[in-house]
């Protein structure tokens, strides 16, 4: 064979054996579960299939001989040294642009959830409470939902696909990105904020959507949470780094806000955090991606990256374009 591929990840991947095959590539699955197994799987691999769950750092990446791309399962890559790769003229690849219907479908659920504290009311009439409550079975204050304000933290493809299924509740939508121009939000019918504390004040329901990067880093701690509405709702479809934990549970025991709903908390699927013990937190466990229409596309996209760069061509869905040079200085040609 002229190449080898490695799949990391836990998940088997349906398209990459005949895709890679025909490309003259070997294909081998091991999912790995530590640094010393992706070294000793992927140091003479060609191409690495990855997922969000491996951590591809600066040491790993250094014993990546003879690696050309990393393609990670993701719309993200904060689990790969970007920088590192960069240097060893290694492509970073991700998909970016899929699973948008499913997570905007996620945070407008989970939105809705928390106005009509649905899964207080199910656990109530589950525990059988009828007795002790009156109709409609809940605790604390429901208010409509037309004419609240939905803040969006981050602009990119996810939020902008929420905004009109938001809109067609009648919810306000205020969006804060630095990161954007304010020409981005215009036939959107949004109104941008300058600062995060604007959005935080003004915001009935705030809704993460920031990248995790150096600088959003639990860029949610107790400070940002005092400035919501103590009758608002924190929700999070995006990245668990982003909100310091420890400072959502006190804002949540102390009455800082009314509730949170999370599809990721830190570090990923701790089933012994505290959040959980909590009434007013919905968690869905990291499954707001996830249709199988949705899982079916990024199997075959990763693939799709990694056949790209060993044929010659640069890949579409690239984190790191600044790597051009590295990549013709390492392999003697651009693709």
């Amino acid at each position: 064979m002229k190449f080898k591929v490695v799949n990391t990840s836990p998940l088997e991947n349906p398209y990459a054996q005949e895709m890679l095959e025909k490309i003259g590539a070997e294909y081998i699955h091991k999912s790995c579960w530590s640094e010393e197994e992706l070294i000793e799987t992927a140091h003479d691999a060609d191409g690495v299939i990855s997922s969000p769950i491996e951590r591809y750092d600066r040491k790993v990446i250094e014993n990546l001989t003879k690696c050309r791309a990393i393609s990670n399962m993701g719309t993200g890559h904060d689990n790969i040294d970007v920088d590192a790769a960069t240097e060893h003229g290694i492509c970073v690849c991700h998909v970016p642009d899929y699973c948008m219907d499913e997570v905007s479908d996620h945070a407008m659920a989970l939105i809705l959830a928390c106005a009509r504290r649905l899964v207080m009311v199910n656990k109530n009439l589950r525990e059988g409470k009828l007795i002790k409550l009156q109709p409609p079975w809940v605790e604390g204050p429901v208010f409509k939902l037309r004419g609240q304000t939905l803040g969006l933290v981050g602009f990119g493809r996810i939020p902008r696909t929420l905004v009109r299924k938001a809109q067609g509740f009648a919810l306000k939508v205020i969006v804060y990105d630095p990161y954007v121009p304010p020409a981005t939000v215009i036939g959107y019918d949004v109104e941008m904020v300058e600062e995060l504390d604007q959005l935080l004040e003004q915001s009935d329901f705030v809704s993460a959507h920031a990248p995790l990067t150096k600088e959003t880093a639990h860029m949610f701690g107790l400070k940002q949470f005092k400035k919501m509405k103590p009758t608002a709702y924190f929700i999070n479809t995006a990245r668990s780094g982003l909100v310091d934990q420890e400072a959502l549970h006190k804002a949540l025991t102390e009455g800082y806000i009314a509730g949170a709903a999370l599809d990721l908390i830190e570090p990923e699927l701790n089933f012994e955090s505290p959040l959980l013990k909590l009434d007013n937190v919905i968690y869905t466990g990291h499954s707001a991606f996830y249709s199988e229409t949705s899982g079916l596309e990024l199997r075959r996209r990763v693939v799709e990256e990694v056949t790209r760069v060993l044929q010659g061509e640069w890949p579409r869905g690239w984190a790191n374009p600044q790597v051009k040079e590295r990549f013709i200085a390492r392999w003697g040609k651009s693709p």
